[in-house]
């Protein structure tokens, strides 16, 4: 029987709550499956840490983190206490990068059982593979004079090694779904990093001849989100866009609580990392009514990557369950806690089996 180490970041604000829920279905479908177990161990490394030892986690922290097989992470931020580029960039963003988690998938669908604010939506199921680890996010730039004269600069970066992994990583991901991938650019409007971007994607796509593929710009491919968003399939985008794209996404599902992420290191040389889109929501943590789902779905996607589908797909199924009986906290219009949207979860998987 495999044993799976991970390691827990529940984080700031609702990730301390939606984190255990998470932990109780993963250990449902460990006990559904039967092949498989898991051993958390729990960091305590967020906002609260920072405050009390000046960092966002420990300088070990990172050699801790190398010896579990993946990272479980809640959500990071305290804006209010420790300003939002010390928490990504101390914690977050540097997980990211020392373990080269290059590529950021994050799927919206139309779950059974939610409204979404468009109106008459058509059934959508899309996954947005965004670059991660440089693009518009890079830390080269700088800043000269102060008031009237200062100028600050930020730079872009594009490497051949990191544009082509990210497309070509969605290019495999849709060989199983439904064979189609749309890249997001700007090639009209910026001038040196999307025409390359445009020239990797074109020459990959010659790779895959079975695949469809279109380009469309990044203000009309938002659009299309809205309007219609059963037509994509396969987004790959930069890492800008697609951060914009799957909040947009997690919006036109009914709410950013439920929309999941995983960070992966394609080469398998350092742990991947599963966190939801949504933030550390501080307005509502403590009252016991954050949405569970996104974490929860979170979860899936970490088992999807461990090879266990069937098990990922029984909690998804479980979780449009829940949701088609109403059971569902107030971001989605219910009255549900987050310990009985869990329990619902939990209880339907046992229901399928």
């Amino acid at each position: 029987m495999n044993k799976y180490e991970i390691a827990l970041i529940p984080g700031d604000g609702i990730g301390k709550e939606v984190v255990p829920a998470a932990v109780k279905v993963l250990e449902a479908a460990a006990e559904i499956d039967g092949g498989f177990s898991w051993s958390f161990t729990e960091f305590p490394w967020s906002c609260e840490y920072y405050l009390k030892h000046g960092v966002m986690m420990p300088e070990d922290g990172l050699e801790t983190l190398k010896n579990f097989q993946h990272i479980f992470l809640g959500a990071v931020g305290m804006p209010s206490l420790v300003p939002d580029h010390v928490s990504l960039w101390g914690l977050l963003i540097k997980i990211r990068r020392s373990f080269e988690q290059a590529v950021n998938i994050r799927p919206a669908k139309l779950l059974r059982g939610l409204e979404s604010p468009l109106r008459d939506p058509k059934p959508f199921d899309l996954i947005v593979v965004r670059e991660n680890s440089e693009g518009e996010y890079s830390e080269i730039g700088g800043s000269i004079h102060k008031g009237m004269d200062e100028v600050v600069i930020q730079n872009n970066v594009f490497t051949r090694k990191g544009t082509e992994r990210a497309i070509r990583y969605g290019f495999e991901l849709a060989k199983s779904r439904r064979k189609h991938v749309t890249s997001a650019t700007k090639s009209n409007g910026i001038v040196y990093s999307m025409p390359f971007w445009d020239r990797v994607f074109n020459e990959v796509k010659t790779d895959y001849p079975d695949i469809e593929t279109t380009s469309t710009h990044i203000d009309a491919l938002a659009a299309y989100f809205v309007m219609k968003p059963h037509l994509f399939d396969v987004i790959v985008s930069s890492n800008l866009f697609g951060d914009i794209l799957t909040d947009l996404g997690g919006a036109i599902m009914g709410s950013i609580g439920i929309a999941p992420a995983a960070n992966i290191n394609v080469e398998g040389k350092y742990p991947s990392m599963f966190e939801p889109v949504h933030g550390s929501a501080p307005d509502i943590a403590g009252k016991g009514i954050a949405n569970p789902i996104g974490q929860i779905w979170t979860g899936k996607m970490l088992l999807d990557h461990l090879g266990h589908q069937e098990v990922g797909n029984l909690i998804l199924e479980a979780i449009e369950d829940t949701l088609e009986a109403g059971i569902k906290t107030p971001d989605l219009k219910g009255n549900a806690t987050t310990e009985e949207v869990t329990s619902a979860i939990i209880a339907n998987m046992k229901k399928r089996v």
